[in-house]
Parts: C-alpha cells; structure tokens; sequence
C-alpha cells in the first residue's frame, strides 16, 4: 500500500490570487463573490490535477491520501505581542473582499475537505506543525504554495512545495538557486533581509543579496553577528552591530511554529472522495451556473437560478424547542453549523441594551425550526411561575455558543443585531459575520413601511408575530421578560428568530437584483459594530447644569407666557393649537388663516413664521409663541429629561441610535434625542455645555461644513460653485454677488437662505415666506438663481422626471430613496414628494458620506495609536469623539483625513469636503 502523502493547502494564498484573478461578482444573493468562485474553481482544478475522482466515494490511487486547506482565523497573532508593529503598515482586504471570507470557509466544507484555522497562529505555522507531524509519522508531505516563508520547511525527498500558478514542483534546488542557501539556512536569510510587507525590521541595507552572501560566508545569523566587527564594508558592518536586536527578533517573527498541538488529527484529513450534494447544494446557493453545469449538467443551471420556495410556505411552526439541558444545546449548536447560517436573537429585562441583563437566547436553523434558551427566568409569584424553571447555567450556554456566533465560516442573521451584539459583547461574545434583516429591508424599502420585524412579518410573509403585551402585559400589570414563564416565552422569542431567518430569504436575493449590494456593503451593514461601541460608550454629563439650566428656562418660559398674554389680550393655553390659532386668527385678525379638516387653525412652524414676518400684535405673538414652543421643548426633551437618563453604573448618558428610520439614509437617536439640540442658537449652545468630557479629557466636535452645498455643486455640475469651494471663497456671497450685484449683510443672509432653499425643491411662494417679500419678487429670484446656476436647474429638472418614473431617487452611493407620493393622483401629494426627491440625492449622499468617516475611523485611530480617543456621537454632520488631553493634537489630524476623504474610492467628488474641527472641555466649547 502506497504510503500516506498530505496536501496542505495555503488557503489565504488561494484566496487573494483568486481575488485579484476576477472581476467584481456578486451571487445571487448580491453578495460579492468574484473571489469565491474563483477559489472555487482553483480548488477544483487541483483536485482534478491530482487525480482524484471529484465525485466518488471509492479512495482512488496515487495522488494525495490526505488533505487539508489551511486559513488565517484572526489578523492578529502571538507575533503581534512579540512586536507590535508585526504586519502594521499591511492595509486591511479590499471592502468587498471582506465578506467572501466566510463563504470561502463554506465553499472547502462544500467538497468535504477539511478546513483547518486557529485563532493565534497563522496559516503558515498551522501547516508547519502538520507537516512536522506528518513527517514524524513517516509520511510524504506536499505544500500547495509558492510563498518563501514556507520554503524553510522543504526537506528532500520528503516536503516539497507545489507552485499552481507556474504548475511545477519546488524543492531545495529552487531555495539554493533563489537565495544560494539550503533551506534550513533560509530563515537566517528572511531575517537579515527583513520584509516590508509583514514589517519585519531585518537590518537596513541588507537586501535578499547580501543576506545570501553572509549566511554563505558565515552559516548562521548568530555566526553573521558575532563576526559583524570584523566586516570590512563600514556601513554593513555597522548597521549589523546597530540593528543586531532587530535581526535576532526578525528571526523570531520568520521562524515558524511547529510544535503546537493540531486542531484536527492527521486521520482526519483523509481523502474519501467528494460527495455531490454538499457541493451541488452550495453552487445552487451561490448562482454559479457554469460550475453546475459542470456537476451535472444544464438541468442543475436551471435550478441554480430558480427561487427559494423554502420560505414560501403557510407560516406553520410545529419545531419550537426549550432548551434546558446541554445535550439539546449541542444538537442545536450542530445544526446551527449544519445549516451554515442561523437567526439568532436575544431576549432581556430592558429596552435599553445598556442597562439590560440577558435573559435567554433563541436560534433558528430553518423556516418553522427554532428555539429558545432561557438563561435568567426567575419566579414570578402566584399568578404566573410556582417556582424557578429549570433553566442551563448562563456561563456554560455562553461558553458553548461563542465559538459558534464567532466562526467566521458562518453567517449569523438578526434583526436589528446592533442590540444583540451590545448584549453578547458585554457578556464577552462576538458575532461575526453577520446579516441584518432590518437594514436589508432598508436599504431595499426605504420609503415604503416601517423596518420593524412586525411590520416586515406582515407585509413579507403575511404573518401577525405574537405581541410583546401578550406575553408581558401592559400598564401597572406588565412584567420584565424574565417573569415569563418557558412555554410563552419560548413561543415569542423562538418566533422571533424563525420570522428572521425567513425575512432574509425573502429580503437578500433582492439586494443584487435592485442594486442595493453596495450601500448596505459599503456603508450599512459595517456601521453596526461601530454604532454599538458609540452606544456601550455614552457620553458624560453634568447633572448640576442640567438641574441650573431647567431652573433657569422654567423662569423664562413664565416670563414669556406673561409677555404673551399681554400681547394677546387677555390668557389663554399657549401649548393648545387650537386656542393658539383662535387667538391668532379670531381674536387677532392675522391673514391667511386655514383650518384642517378637524376645523382647527393650523399652528405649525411654518405658519408661525409667516405671521410673525408682521408687525401687528399677532405677529408678536406668532414670534413669541415659537419661542416659547422651543424653550418647552428643550426643557423637557433635554435639561429636565436628560438627567433621568443618566446611567447608574457609568454616570453616562447612552442615547440609542436608529439606523432604519430616517427615509434618507441618516442616523436619529432615541432616550434621549440628541438631534434636535438647535445648532446655531444660544440656547442650543448652553445645553451643548451640559454635556462634558471626564477630567483629563477633552471633547473634540469635528463637523463637515457646507457639506450639502458641496455635494450639490458636484451633482448638479456648478463650474461657478465648484470653483468657489476649491478656491476656499464664501458661497454665500459668491451668490450674493450673482443675484444682486452686492455684498452685505443683508443680501449674504438673503443669499444663505435661497441657497438652501432651492435644495429643498422650494416654492415661489415658500421663498417669499422666508425672505417676507410677495411671490412674483421670489419668482424672479428663483428665475435669477438657475440662470446663472444653470446645472442646478437641470438637476433638479432631471431629478423630478426620475422619481416621477421610477417613484425613487438614489444618492452617490446607490441609496434607495422610495417617494411613492410621486406617483399620488392629488397634485398636492405629488408636488411634495417632487420636493423631497429633489433633496434626498444631497441629504442622503451626505448621510452615506458620514457614515463611511465613522466606519473607517477606528481602525485609523487604533493604527494612529490614539488608543484613548473614542467617537460617542454623530449628531447630523457633525461627529463627537472624547480623547485624552494629551491625544487632543494627534488625533485631530487623523479625524480631519478620515473625514475629508470618506467618499474615496468609491465616489470621486469634484470638490473637497471641507471639516472644521474643534476641542474643549465641553461640547460647547468644542463645536
């Protein structure tokens, strides 16, 4: 019988040639997979060329018995504590490389051959250690890769290496002719050189040359750097004896490890042929026709293409499971595994993912199969639990599961995971990678419903979910989701998860077919790890402020409702619209007065401002009234309920940002609302001061400026604006100047409002409200403004014409704004939805743009070694970060270069995106 020969396959070396090997693809479900399917293929050709049967069950002869493909489980490893700089100039994979990763980890398991990781060690020391052991055990070893780390292990006659790319065999003869030593002198070698690329420090001037020359000479790095002294060029002889550490510690980082215990036994990696149907099942998944075609011909290309009918069935569940002891644990954790992706979602005693504590977790597998497992049920007294419900011991469910929601070969499906990740991460899981149903619906829908799992269950699946009161109760009876007994809450949460799951084989398909792939890519589906930390973070706040500021206002607002009666003649409720408008209208006499359908004057902003363009007694009274409005609204939104807020534990305050609510792609926040802080006023800068770095600290505010005036100038091609912000010239007054020949006050102030205005598809007869001149003059300005800003006309022409087509309009980078209204039979409906498309381009490009800064901004931070900095907030284009005092300097820049550059690579802007940044020891200060 022949003796054992094992193929190890360098996996990573695979991926990045089949990466570079391919154009951008995508499979069917949008996901990019140009580096899938050609790792796909390469796999397939080597086991073909190796002659063994892709499709038998029988151990065929010759060739490899055994085989494994070998993956970097983590970028960092026990180099990087060796040395920290360790691979730190690497960049990091290509964005739309980054989640073929796990699909390549499935496509090995999909030919039945062994895929071996660990997390600590790279690729390379894992095959080290197999070829060692297999060499021990007598057997022939063959290493599937070209790279020259690995060529230190090449023995005659017993390891070679095996070149794809050139189809040749490597042996000791190519080490001698490549580098003119044996191959056990080769590391000695790669540590004098060093390597750019992994930044390993070797000793300057030393190229691959004279390192060949002085290991020859000398044998051994240890022999080259003792005889150092007596080296005759002086510059080589000192850099060895000035960077000797560097060269021992470079041998130290080339060294590879070999003697670790393996993952898997050798006799696990038995070659036993390639079962069709694991991999005629994920070719199916992946769309890759020409591969099926090439399983079992043009019948399996057909079925590759047809839909999933898995989810198309009755909303019927008869597979929901507790799960209460650790046998049934692991048969879920084996079937998560199975399944390759699962639903996860976690059930806790509070809204609020900071102060709540987890209460059990549910998982589904398939449609209609899923379960939960209760961690935390307590008893709940006489009326619902006799007693505590047997229930596994949280740590162990834990330990069990985060091997499982870590593995990066398999996909984890939430809806809205950011809540879940916060849960497991402050019980020290990860979950990665993932997808969120939420934001796929998002990023499809945008416009069109709600992105709420009910909402979604309903219009995707036609399916009612159980309702939080019908298991909790409301009002004074409503109980915390650990007083719920097993059976109720294992219905609730394990349809939960089912209801996920069958969302996302509804909703993903879709994202490539209506070219949604690249948002929720590029700027979507990554933001959540990151809006999570902002979120775990909170930011401080001075209590003593907020209790002097709600005093303070409390007074002001008396004064103002006494101002506002007198004005008024005589009291009356100044927070009731109606009385609002009988006043103003009945009492008063203002003009224009229109009554809803509940024949109620309307009081809204907008009107307000209208009638307090006058100078009567309602015009004072319409001004005073918005004045007060505000004031009320910031008392009690903010100085007053913002000190309920305030966390208990971390003194913080943790809003919760929302990232499917606003139509055009940008972030709100909830408990508390830190986006309708008033920006310009004084009173929006005094709350602004409530809010405080730690002492030691400062609060950094770095805001994009003018940026939506920017993104109109380059979407609606401007020369005259573009120019002006590439030059760094004040807009306003640049078309201050086009439109009345001057510049002042008054005609810049005039000039800022049309500039915005006219971005917000304004009206002839909206204009003449803010600037309180008669529509036929705002007519003329707005005639004025496109003839000589002839492209913003064109865009907002050509914009109109697009939603009135397709019923939506799309930023820069590929965001879905749905207005259906453009399509409404009343002329009202539609010219309001005309307006907000002419709009959601800018205002969304500019939430994408954001959003890609903050995605990108931790790792630049973390590579600047700004280890203290950390972003809190992102409050409409402006981001919030807290930094040492002595990280304040170092970190500006690095926020101004993420900022400035976040369109890039994927949007090329013909103007720069201008930041203005600023620290202190408040938010105040710093904005």
């Amino acid at each position: 019988m022949a003796a054992n020969h094992l193929y190890l396959v360098d996996g990573s070396g695979y991926i990045f040639r089949a990466y570079h090997r391919l154009p951008p693809l995508t499979n069917r479900h949008g996901v990019p997979a140009g580096a899938v399917y050609g790792f796909t293929t390469m796999l397939w050709k080597l086991v073909e060329d190796l002659n063994k049967p892709v499709l038998s069950d029988v151990e065929g002869a010759g060739g490899p018995t055994h085989l494994a493909v070998i993956l970097d489980a983590s970028s960092k490893t026990f180099r990087n504590d060796m040395y920290d700089q360790y691979k730190a100039h690497r960049p990091p994979p290509p964005e739309d490389l980054v989640p073929q990763f796990p699909l390549i980890r499935v496509a090995t398991r999909a030919f039945s051959i062994p895929c071996i990781e660990e997390v600590g060690l790279e690729a390379d020391d894992i095959i080290a250690c197999y070829s060692k052991a297999a060499l021990a055990a007598g057997w022939q070893v063959t290493i599937v890769s070209s790279d020259k780390d690995l060529m230190q292990l090449i023995e005659p006659g017993r390891l070679d290496m095996l070149d794809t790319m050139n189809n040749r065999r490597l042996g000791a003869e190519h080490v001698r002719e490549k580098f003119g030593v044996a191959p056990e002198q080769l590391g000695d070698v790669l540590a004098l050189m060093g390597d750019s690329v992994d930044n390993v420090p070797g000793v300057p001037g030393v190229g691959p040359k004279t390192a060949s020359e002085l290991i020859q000479t000398y044998g051994t790095l240890e022999a080259v750097l003792a005889a150092a002294p007596e080296i005759k060029k002086p510059k080589l002889r000192q850099n060895l004896i000035d960077h000797a550490d560097n060269a021992r510690l470079s041998r130290e980082l080339v060294r590879l490890v070999c003697d670790r215990p393996l993952p898997e036994p050798l006799e696990a990696l038995a070659m036993k042929g390639i079962p069709p149907e694991p991999l005629k099942a994920f070719l199916t998944d992946m769309g890759f026709r020409s591969l099926l075609t090439k399983l079992s011909g043009a019948e399996a290309a057909t079925e590759a293409i047809a839909p999933r009918v898995e989810d198309a069935q009755p909303f019927v569940h008869k597979d929901y499971e507790t799960v209460v002891t650790e046998a049934d644990l692991d048969r879920w954790i084996e079937a998560a595994r199975a399944a390759g992706r699962f639903a996860v979602d976690t059930e806790t005693d509070h809204v609020d993912c900071v102060r709540a504590k987890l209460v059990g977790i549910s998982l589904a597998t398939q449609p209609g199969k899923a379960c939960y497992i209760p961690l935390a049920h307590g008893d709940a007294g006489d009326d619902l639990l006799a007693e505590k419900p047997v229930q596994l011991d949280p740590a162990l469910v834990l330990a069990k599961l985060k091997p499982l929601l870590e593995d990066p070969s398999l996909l984890k499906i939430g809806q809205n995971i950011k809540y879940d990740l916060i849960m497991f991460r402050k019980n020290g899981v990860d979950i990665a990678p993932y997808d969120d149903t939420m934001l796929l619906s998002y990023d499809l829908d945008a416009g069109l419903g709600g992105h709420g799992m009910d909402d979604l269950a309903k219009r995707h699946l036609d399916h009612a979910c159980i309702e939080f009161k019908a298991v909790c109760g409301t009002g004074k009876a409503q109980v915390t989701f650990d007083k719920v007994p097993l059976d109720k809450a294992t219905e609730y949460a394990a349809e939960d998860a089912d209801v996920t799951l069958r969302l996302w084989h509804r909703l993903k398909p879709r994202l490539g077919r209506e070219s949604a792939t690249r948002v929720y890519e590029l700027v979507d589906r990554p933001l959540v790890p990151v809006i999570a930390e902002m979120e775990r973070a909170g930011i401080l706040v001075d209590r003593a402020e907020l209790s002097r500021l709600s005093t303070e206002f409390g007074h002001e607002i008396t004064r103002l409702e006494g101002v506002i009666h007198t004005a008024a003649q005589g009291p009356f409720t100044i927070g009731s619209p109606k009385q609002l408008g009988e006043v103003l209208f009945d009492r008063l006499g203002a003009a224009g007065g229109r009554k809803g359908k509940s024949g109620v004057y309307s009081t809204d902003v907008t009107e307000l401002e209208r009638i307090g363009l006058g100078d009567d007694a309602a015009a004072e009274v319409a001004r005073l009234a918005l004045e007060w409005r505000q004031l009320s609204k910031l008392k009690s939104t903010y100085t007053d309920a913002l000190q309920e807020e305030i966390n208990s534990v971390s003194g913080r305050v943790h809003t919760s940002f929302s990232m499917a609510v606003a139509q055009t792609g940008r972030l709100s926040s909830t408990e508390p609302n830190l986006q309708n802080i008033p920006i310009r006023t004084e009173t929006g800068r005094r709350i602004r001061q409530a809010f405080v770095a730690p002492a030691g600290y400062s609060l950094i505010s770095a805001d994009y400026s003018q940026i939506e005036l920017r993104l109109a100038a380059h979407m609606a091609d401007v020369p005259q604006l573009r120019e002006a912000f590439a030059n760094g010239d004040d807009i306003h007054s640049l078309t201050a100047q086009e439109l009345f020949g001057e510049v002042n006050r008054e005609t810049r102030g005039r000039a800022k409002t049309i500039n915005f205005a006219i971005l917000y598809g304004i009206s002839s007869w909206g204009l003449a409200g803010r600037l309180g001149v008669d529509r036929t003059e705002a007519q003329a300005i707005i005639d004025r403004y496109f003839d000589r800003f002839p492209g913003v006309q064109t865009y907002i022409a050509e914009t109109v014409a697009k939603v009135r087509e397709l019923g939506f309009v799309t930023t820069l980078f590929g965001r879905k704004t749905h207005l259906p209204g453009a399509k409404a039979k009343t002329v009202g409906e539609r010219q309001s939805a005309e307006r907000q498309a002419i709009n959601a381009p800018i205002q969304g490009t500019c939430a994408d743009i954001i959003k890609r800064a903050m995605i990108r901004m931790p790792a630049a931070l973390a590579e600047a070694g700004l280890t203290g900095t950390r972003m809190l907030l992102q409050v409409h284009d402006e981001l919030v970060f807290e930094a040492p005092d002595g990280e304040v300097e170092a970190a500006k820049p690095v926020i101004l270069r993420v900022m400035a550059g976040a369109a890039e690579p994927h949007v090329t802007l013909s103007v720069p995106l201008g930041v203005e940044i600023g620290h202190g020891p408040s938010w105040g200060a710093a904005h």
